[in-house]
């Protein structure tokens, strides 16, 4: 009896520059890489027997195109490509029904580790940002009442409640895990804030272990030297937005002035301090072209040279009617157009790209060979299995840029620091997976995508589960493709293995 054989739906073809003759071939689920011949890879390719359907938002990026003839590799070859995943006997509904219980446990394990929890000490700000997706808290009367301070009695009633919400994830009371806590806003490190935010760690310390992070703008850290350090504040997120001229433009105080140097300063301080210290730059077709003036001042300054600093870039996404679509880059168009500026300023290499995190863990896959299980997502980010993100008035909400309307709230702490939940909105963002709608559980890139952000999604098509792709498939390639370059490049004096599945 011939058994039934076909191409894995989840097998990604990746095209290695300077490699005519070979490929490499990875799956999404199995986890497998292996550089292969172009004959193999067109064969696999051969057995393929349906494509996946057109995303609900974006269209699919092209797979490489595999031209030849087709030959079957030999008896042995195949054994491996069905070892590896490549192959499979199974049909297309039931390789997905499996792939749907994989990504179900997945996202169960996901579910059963510590919260991450996001304090909002106030939705107030001190600059007036034009794209920020919280502009109308600051602007609109009706949301003037949001602007307190966070009391601490209210903190006492939050950490009353976390013994509770951590049971619902499987971790006992008498656990010895640190909590990770990150201040948000607004801006959360007001100088008007500090003592709260100093309350807050101390309440967290006296409870246990705790790591403290947060978001900030930079222009009132000086306010906080005395929490920064390894033990209490210990990394934090600033924003940059271009040379001084142009981030003086965007970035601004309520009068119309500009925020660089103060923040520039501020982060030189709490560098000197051991702080870590990751500088987002936020991007557009407006200010990329700076990115390389900005990055000589960030080495005149000398930041460079301290080992917890690091400087990033993210495209700005349309969050308001003050930001014009046709302005803002894709991450695949913000990728390719650092990768141009790269190749001519020799200094933008102190600025990451916005997939750098995707060649990174595909080269300690390489490097470690190491089981890529830990690194799938079943779903795109905390605010669907882990993240409690709480504010002022003790309301819950799940992502960070879905927040201040307790009718998007997914819950509430009460004054008996009781957790009521919204079980209908808390179950809708906790059970956003790439098995919830029928585009993403047939991708090949599911567990390294996750889904993409549901907020994005909502925003370009007014529907929470639908997938936001963002060029993803290009994106995932060029990082593998780049990844692996690298890795065989850094090891010209080891053995390279042997390619498998070459006849």
């Amino acid at each position: 009896m011939i058994s039934y054989l076909r191409a894995s739906s989840y097998n990604i073809y990746v095209d290695l520059p300077g490699e005519k003759d070979r490929m490499l071939l990875v799956h999404g689920y199995t986890g497998a890489y292996d550089k292969v011949s172009r004959r193999v890879a067109t064969y696999v390719r051969s057995l393929e027997v349906s494509r996946p359907p057109k995303p609900l938002y974006g269209d699919w990026s092209p797979e490489p195109p595999i031209a030849g003839t087709i030959i079957p590799p030999s008896q042995a070859t195949i054994e491996l490509l069905k070892k590896r995943g490549y192959l499979t006997e199974k049909t297309v509904e039931s390789e997905e029904q499996f792939f749907v219980k994989m990504a179900t446990k997945l996202h169960h394990w996901q579910q059963q580790l510590m919260p991450s929890y996001i304090f909002m000490p106030t939705y107030s700000c001190n600059l007036r940002c034009p794209y920020c997706f919280q502009d109308h808290m600051r602007s609109a009367p009706a949301f003037q009442h949001l602007l307190r301070t966070m009391q601490p009695e209210m903190v006492d009633r939050i950490f009353a409640a976390f013994p509770k919400i951590e049971s619902m994830h499987g971790v006992p009371e008498s656990a010895d895990i640190p909590r990770n806590i990150t201040f948000f806003g607004g801006e959360p490190l007001l100088e008007s804030s500090h003592e709260i935010v100093e309350y807050i760690i101390n309440k967290a310390l006296s409870l246990g272990k705790a790591h403290f992070s947060a978001v900030t703008n930079g222009t009132e850290l000086h306010a906080y030297q005395d929490l920064l350090n390894s033990e209490k504040i210990s990394e934090l997120q600033i924003t940059l937005d271009g040379t001084p001229d142009e981030h003086d433009k965007r970035r601004i105080y309520a009068d119309g002035s500009g925020s660089f140097e103060k923040i520039a300063r501020n982060i030189t301080m709490a560098l000197d301090l051991g702080v870590a210290v990751n500088v987002r730059m936020n991007i557009d077709r407006n200010n990329i072209k700076q990115l390389p003036e900005l990055a000589e001042g960030m080495i005149a300054r000398g930041w460079h040279k301290y080992n917890k600093f690091s400087a990033y870039t993210a495209p700005i996404h349309v969050s308001n009617e003050k930001t014009d679509i046709k302005t803002t880059f894709t991450s695949w168009e913000l990728d390719l157009a650092l990768d141009e500026l790269r190749r001519v300023y020799p200094q933008m290499r102190v600025i990451r790209r916005p997939d750098d995190w995707l060649i990174n863990r595909a080269r300690q896959l390489f490097e470690r060979q190491s089981n890529p299980m830990p690194s799938f997502h079943a779903s795109f980010c905390g605010a669907h299995n882990k993240m409690y993100v709480l504010d002022a008035f003790g309301d819950i909400y799940a992502c960070w840029e879905r927040t201040g309307d307790p009718k998007i709230r997914i819950g509430h702490i009460d004054e008996n620091s009781e957790v009521i939940f919204n079980e209908e909105l808390n179950q809708t963002w906790r059970n956003r997976t790439v098995i919830t709608n029928p585009t993403c559980r047939k991708c090949r890139y599911a567990f390294s995508c996750g889904g993409g952000c549901a907020v994005m999604a909502m925003n370009h098509k007014g529907k929470f589960h639908t997938n936001y792709c963002d060029g993803f498939a290009n994106r995932f390639r060029a990082s593998v493709a780049e990844a692996y370059q690298d890795f065989v490049s850094r090891n010209q004096t080891m053995i390279e293995p042997d390619p498998v599945c070459t006849t």
